[in-house]
């Protein structure tokens, strides 16, 4: 917030400060007060779980008011997530949280600064001139400060932040020991048994050119076809690693070649320019992939559709749609964890939304810097 906002927008700011400031201050205090003087019979601890709730309820508010009126971004507070251990859990999760600490610190303090801003607003309608000159100021003052103490807990962001790296990372290194196995289990059960057929027939045909002929030019074929099959599982085995479209020409061309072998039938838009870096490419390449092999295993889907655009030029969005049966969940070891887990190897986070019925929306938002 670099500069004053709006004088007619600075004075509405100004004068809700105080029923909003009010009812926050009155009901807070009033809870906090009652609390702490019947914790001992155990009925204030409810009262001071109310009063939390009421400070976040109404830090919410001011939000709210400030990112409306004060030209300020001020998102709400993130909902505490629901953990196993009952109603208890919750509130001890509540109790702790430093954030609702931070919104009664604002309730309490801001109080009095709003009574004076009320004044200020109301005192400014009149003397319209002065207002355009007044307001603002005072408006950026206090928007400032809501900002400090309802804004981002920087600390809290990045520890939060380090927590899902370390487990993006333990996932990724799980992912990676998944992909070496089942590369060494292809190489093992497809194109390492054919060229051993492939020594073993031209073994067979060596010993028998001079004696059978015939025979030994059947074998020399035999072995030939399975070199051949050899050669193709190896390219596709290497196409599962990396396939040499999405190198050569992007990651339209290669979605589009994967929307052609698509049973189900699938449109694909991508708007990603700047080219991504490869790792971007690479998940969202086979977070594609494996979502329309579950689409065609399991959605009982007529058509999807792909798209991949940039969002601010940090990320890179994924979103495939299909009109399927819905009722898709993230398992674990299950297809939708594996996309998961193909997200967090580069700090992306995936979402699915599939109600009953469908549509079915699986949504992986990958950064392109981290």
């Amino acid at each position: 917030m670099s500069r004053y906002p709006n004088p007619l927008k600075s004075i509405l700011y100004l004068i809700g400060l105080f029923p909003i400031g009010l009812a926050a201050f009155v009901s807070t205090v009033v809870l906090v007060g009652v609390g702490v003087g019947t914790v001992v019979v155990w009925v204030g601890v409810a009262v001071l779980v109310a009063a939390a709730i009421a400070a976040r309820f109404f830090g919410n508010a001011h939000r709210v008011w400030a990112q409306a009126l004060a030209e300020v971004s001020l998102p709400p507070r993130p909902v505490l997530v629901r953990r196993e251990g009952g109603v208890l859990r919750q509130w001890r999760d509540l109790a702790t949280d430093r954030r609702t600490y931070r919104d009664l610190a604002f309730v309490v303090l801001t109080f009095p600064i709003s009574i004076a801003c009320f004044v200020l607003g109301v005192a400014s309608i009149p003397l319209v001139p002065l207002a355009f000159f007044v307001a603002p100021p005072a408006a950026w003052l206090h928007a400032r400060m809501a900002v400090a103490l309802l804004g981002p807990d920087r600390t809290a962001e990045q520890t939060a932040r380090a927590d899902r790296l370390r487990a993006s990372r333990a996932r990724g290194v799980d992912a990676a020991e998944a992909e070496r196995r089942r590369i060494e289990r292809d190489l093992h059960d497809g194109a390492q048994q054919r060229l051993v057929a492939v020594a073993m027939g031209l073994g067979r045909a060596k010993g028998k050119l001079d004696a059978d002929p015939v025979t030994a030019r059947a074998l020399i074929d035999e072995a030939h076809a399975d070199a051949k099959q050899a050669i193709a599982e190896l390219r596709d085995l290497a196409r599962g690693i990396y396939p040499a479209v999405l190198g050569d020409r992007g990651l339209d061309a290669a979605l589009s070649a994967l929307a052609a072998k698509s049973p189900v039938p699938v449109s694909v838009e991508v708007d990603v320019d700047p080219r991504p870096p490869g790792a971007v490419e690479t998940t969202a390449y086979f977070i594609v992939g494996e979502a329309l092999t579950n689409i065609a295993k399991h959605a009982d889907a007529t058509e999807v559709d792909v798209r991949v655009w940039r969002d601010g030029g940090d990320k890179v969005v994924v979103e495939i749609t299909d009109n399927g049966t819905g009722g898709a969940l993230p398992r674990p070891g299950g297809g939708l964890a594996g996309l998961a887990d193909r997200a967090a190897t580069i700090d992306g986070v995936m979402t699915v939304v599939s109600p009953a019925g469908g549509p079915t929306v699986v949504r992986a938002d990958l950064p392109c810097a981290w």
